[in-house]
């Protein structure tokens, strides 16, 4: 992610000077009634939260809300959210504010009020879904609001988690160069947008899907630089939570992860408490975009799976049981430490 743009970020600076303070967006929209419609969530300040839904075949037998990660937007489950109706279960994904259609999209609302709305669509999805189990399910930087929406009380009631790779890339886990990049850029010019194209950076082997998010215009290309300091503000905070211990958790990472890297996630796994109920997996050719890549119908199955029996065996094998990682280096919290299975 950060570092997509850091060659762009050093050569703004080289070229730009002055003062300025990364601001936070606000939406100054009336006083409403939340309320759950058929294509968008209207939260209490009246913004509304475009809204896809993927109706169970048949009766469902749980609801899963899926939370889309940064500059992406709800449309990241349509494979996600077919494969699982197509098994029983209703899924819904809507766009987080700053993204998508939302209004104000390409700025930067906060992390609370990310984690804040996911409380209010987990709420309104519970009352429209009574006696359903519902999961949580967010990628990446949706793994991150997903963490903050948990562990700021009132927690949401929800039956279960999983976790794409989770956006846990905090600061202390970045090259001091990159910190001071980024403190600099946000403090001189946060309204001025990055561009990561021509880095060699791949987010999925899957080329038909990276096409896909290259020409589809509600996909964010140019990122302003107060969003990327609001992500990192974001992380931060996801690098030091963890699922409760008694929540089942499923967490998902690809090794050839080149977005979220390996070192503050293997920080974050070691750093976890002990729970019997947090299962990791971990794919040896599994890249960022793990529900997109070419293998995506093995994680697929793996989730279907899970949500079926958090306890049950997972078809792909690739659990990693009682152990950190393989690619965990020894020192800074990845030690090969005993965790949870």
């Amino acid at each position: 992610m950060i570092h997509f743009f850091l060659p762009a970020l050093l050569i703004a600076l080289g070229l730009m000077s002055g003062c300025a303070t990364p601001r936070l967006q606000v939406h100054e929209g009336m006083t409403s009634v939340p309320a759950l419609l058929a294509d968008h969530i209207l939260t209490e300040d009246g913004m509304r939260l475009p809204l896809k839904v993927w109706p169970a075949e048949g009766a469902p037998r749980a609801v899963v809300l899926a939370l889309h990660g940064f500059n992406d937007y709800r449309r990241a489950f349509d494979e996600t959210g077919a494969y699982l109706a197509g098994r029983g279960y209703t899924v819904y994904a809507y766009d987080q504010r700053g993204f998508g259609e939302t209004a104000g999209a390409g700025g930067w609302f906060g992390e609370q009020r990310l984690a804040a709305d996911v409380r209010l669509a987990v709420s309104l999805i519970r009352a429209h879904h009574p006696g359903l189990p519902l999961y949580l399910l967010g990628e990446s930087m949706g793994g991150a609001v997903a963490l903050l929406a948990l562990a700021d009380p009132p927690s949401p009631m929800v039956d279960g988690l999983v976790l794409l790779a989770p956006a846990v890339w905090g600061r202390e886990t970045m090259p001091w160069l990159q910190r001071a990049a980024l403190w600099l850029a946000a403090h001189s010019f946060p309204s001025t947008t990055l561009s990561p194209r021509g880095l060699n950076i791949r987010a999925t082997d899957n080329d038909t899907a990276l096409k896909k998010l290259r020409e589809d215009p509600r996909v964010i290309k140019d990122t302003r630089v107060e969003a990327l300091w609001g992500l990192t503000n974001l992380m931060d905070r996801a690098l030091t939570l963890w699922p409760a211990v008694e929540l089942p958790t499923l967490i998902l990472y690809g090794a050839r992860d080149q977005i979220i890297p390996k070192r503050p996630t293997c920080r974050w796994l070691a750093a976890r408490p002990h729970s019997e109920r947090h299962r990791i997996v971990i794919y040896a050719e599994g890249w960022h975009m793990l529900t997109r890549d070419l293998q995506a119908n093995t994680v697929l199955a793996d989730i279907a799976a899970w949500l079926n029996d958090t306890g049950a065996p997972l078809p792909s094998g690739s659990e990693v049981r009682g152990r950190l990682p393989d690619f965990c280096p020894a020192g800074d919290g990845g030690a090969k430490a005993s965790v949870a299975s």
